[in-house]
């Protein structure tokens, strides 16, 4: 399918507008999760990693949420990019948008599976080895619980994949063997 924008038209896109290493991996750890989300519900794994890797294009130039997505969703228009990617990709942040909420299960799971990388990253980060493969399933589901950890993971956002239809336990799977598939790429 075409979706206005190639898999390498966006990483060059990318990284004409992400400089930190952090947020270019968290943006590669959100497209793992999104194509594996795909896979699972039978979408589209290339629409919906593009949207994954795109998704958050205008962070480093608008942290604030009251602006954050705009300017990407613009671009993204300029470049002639699938509307619907460029809506999911506007709802993540609602905050943006008032009055606007997000209501597919696309939507949903963009907001959801990029949430989680953060999470993810947090709890790798306090074993020993710092390593995405010694993170378990279920230290992923604990970590949810305690809201003081990752403390900017919004769980409220996170659980946003059961109204999307998969449950908890199942996304928190799914999202880390997706990070787990792409580990030597994040360097974790």
């Amino acid at each position: 399918m075409n979706y206005g924008i190639t898999r390498s038209e966006a990483l060059e896109l990318v990284g004409q507008h992400i400089k930190s290493q952090n947020m270019l991996n968290h943006c590669l750890a959100a497209e793992a999760v999104l194509r594996a989300l795909a896979e699972r519900l039978g979408e589209d794994p290339d629409k919906w990693g593009l949207t994954g890797l795109l998704h958050d294009l205008d962070a480093e130039t608008h942290t604030d949420l009251d602006v954050h997505t705009r300017e990407t969703a613009q671009i993204l228009r300029g470049q002639g990019v699938d509307e619907e990617i460029i809506e999911a990709i506007r709802l993540h942040n609602e905050q943006a948008h008032p009055g606007e909420r997000r209501t597919t299960q696309f939507q949903h799971l963009l907001a959801a599976g990029e949430t989680i990388t953060g999470l993810i990253v947090a709890t790798a980060l306090v074993y020993p080895d710092k390593r995405l493969a010694s993170v378990k399933p279920k230290s992923v589901r604990k970590r949810i619980k305690e809201r003081a950890f990752a403390a900017g993971a919004n769980r409220d956002i996170i659980r946003e994949c059961e109204t999307a239809g998969i449950p908890l336990d199942e996304f928190c799977d799914i999202a880390l063997q997706a990070m787990q598939g792409i580990a030597d790429e994040l360097g974790l």
